[in-house]
């Protein structure tokens, strides 16, 4: 095995609540850690819970969520940290906002669509969000009654349902390899 890469990147995981981003970033940051890389994990929720604490979940308050997590990630990155990033960045200008971000420093950054279905979220449900929507409990639920704009051109799409996390993380590790970022 060669040495890892002391360039850092970020890959930004993007899709609805319960597609299995989080899942995702976790196998694939265990397994880059095992390879001898440093990793970041950027998670969505525990973002909110203390560097945007205090955001709702405007359309404005969603965007300043995402450009805070991209500056983040694109400091990590742009000193050497493989960053991953799984939020759901419902809008696409935002996702444009922080790949522009990446590229104006010149550094590493690859989207990875989780495309799991809506159908497939909802009977996951891991946090119960679509449960307390369907009772009326909850509103501005992405994918409900909050837009997701879907990602025009990923670097890479991950169908969960489809196959086993495993295979998912074999999908992002090979893109990360064939871009020279591994």
């Amino acid at each position: 095995m060669r040495a890892p890469s002391s360039q850092g990147a970020t890959v930004w995981l993007t899709g609805l609540p319960s597609s299995g981003k989080t899942t995702l970033a976790q196998a694939l940051a265990s397994r880059l850690t095992r390879e001898g890389h440093r990793v970041e994990v950027l998670d969505g929720d525990e973002i909110r819970t203390f560097l945007s604490a205090g955001l709702g979940f405007t359309r404005e308050d969603r965007d300043t969520n995402v450009q805070r997590i991209g500056l983040v990630a694109e400091v990590l990155a742009r000193n050497g940290i493989l960053v991953l990033v799984p939020v759901i960045a419902p809008y696409a200008d935002s996702r444009e906002a922080v790949r522009k971000r990446h590229e104006a420093s010149g550094t590493p950054y690859l989207e990875v669509h989780v495309a799991t279905p809506l159908q497939v979220c909802a009977v996951r449900d891991v946090k119960g969000l679509y449960a307390q929507a369907r009772a009326g409990r909850l509103s501005g639920l992405t994918g409900i009654d909050d837009p997701y704009e879907l990602p025009q051109s990923p670097d890479a799409r991950v169908e969960t349902q489809l196959q086993s996390v495993a295979e998912s993380v074999d999908v992002v590790h090979t893109l990360m390899s064939e871009r020279g970022l591994l």
